[in-house]
């Protein structure tokens, strides 16, 4: 992320969640017929599902694990659940998606009840196959520290995007 203006940075996503990382795999995520950029808004019907994730890498003998946090539960203004894990997949192997990992901490959809929340979606290379525990809870994990635990190094992709609620409008706080 050595670019200032790049999204995630811009979006608070590095600092808040991630350190500065460089890009090094192709991430692609895909929800309700619409491919995920940074920063795209989707309302949780949207996302009901769980998403589509195509992960580039060197080949299927190279294995990743992906982390979808929101940064912003239960609120902006007030995001003591932060971060809230939606999904954790390990093993994917390279060149493939995430239905071809060992899924640790199955998919649940966003449901933002105020404010617009920041969903991120990071992708870390393994060393190897590893064997990961899922944790005890889905509140207050700590994308970092997980990070560290499993030897998972710097993201080697990440993508985040907007949600609120079905009627919902306006800004980033609630």
């Amino acid at each position: 992320m050595a670019v200032e203006r790049h999204p995630l940075v811009v979006s608070g996503v590095v600092g808040d969640v991630l350190e500065p990382f460089t890009a090094t795999t192709e991430l692609r995520v895909y929800s309700d017929g619409r491919t995920i950029f940074n920063g795209s808004s989707m309302r949780p019907s949207q996302v009901a599902g769980r998403p589509r994730v195509e992960i580039g890498g060197e080949d299927f003998r190279t294995f990743y694990t992906l982390v979808m946090v929101d940064a912003d539960a239960p609120s902006p203004s007030n995001p003591h659940f932060k971060e809230y894990l939606h999904w954790l997949v390990t093993d994917i192997p390279g060149s493939t998606g995430a239905g071809f990992g060992n899924e640790l901490v199955s998919y649940e959809s966003p449901r933002p009840l105020m404010g617009i929340h920041r969903l991120v979606l990071a992708l870390f290379r393994q060393a190897a196959r590893q064997t990961v525990n899922p944790p005890g809870r889905r509140h207050n994990f700590n994308t970092r520290e997980f990070s560290q635990l499993y030897d998972l190094g710097s993201p080697v992709a990440a993508v985040y995007y907007n949600c609120h609620r079905e009627n919902g409008t306006g800004g980033r706080r609630a």
